[in-house]
């Protein structure tokens, strides 16, 4: 699925949130790979399930023509600066509902990037037809956990020891939904 372009000025700052289009493979292959390194809040480690811009183009390219997935990029200045990816899956007993994903650079953090990507994500689906949206969080990821509430999300549940870092300790993941207003 396709969306328009719009504008967002926050905190001094200018960026568009727009559709991913094939021609951002490359770029969102090696943001992602950056993000991934960033922080631990991320279900890889950097460079960890890599996807290259071929593969990257295949997605986007599904993702367009499915009408429960929607991909997202926010672009600073021309450079791609963080995406969203809505997956709808289409088994009828599963068929209204999409998992929600956002990652925005570190270098942005704090400028309404994941906020914008999230509401416009619960936007497209609303108009779409999607009854639930659901998420997994880090359950040390306050300030995310913070925003997908303000969003309407609610905890479902919490999955203990989910997640093992590379520093040998575990770590719960928190499940959350969203059900269409």
């Amino acid at each position: 699925m396709m969306i328009d372009q719009q504008e967002y000025y926050t905190k001094g700052l200018s960026y568009s949130i727009r559709s991913a289009e094939e021609k951002d493979a490359e770029a969102l292959s090696s943001l992602r790979v950056q993000i991934d390194g960033e922080t631990e809040n991320m279900d890889r480690e950097e460079g960890e399930a890599y996807i290259d811009a071929a593969e990257f183009s295949r997605v986007i390219h599904s993702d367009t023509e499915k009408s429960r997935n929607l991909f997202l990029v926010a672009v600073v200045a021309g450079e791609i600066v963080g995406y969203s990816r809505c997956e709808g899956r289409e088994l009828k007993r599963f068929c209204h509902k999409v998992e929600f994903g956002v990652c925005v650079t570190r270098q942005f953090w704090g400028h309404g990037i994941g906020k914008n990507l999230l509401e416009k994500s619960i936007e497209w689906a609303d108009q779409t037809g999607v009854e639930k949206r659901t998420l997994n969080v880090l359950a040390s990821n306050d300030k995310a956990i913070e925003l997908y509430q303000k969003c309407g999300f609610g905890i479902e549940g919490i999955l203990k020891k989910d997640r093992r870092h590379a520093d040998g300790q575990y770590h719960d993941t928190i499940v959350m939904g969203r059900f269409k207003d």
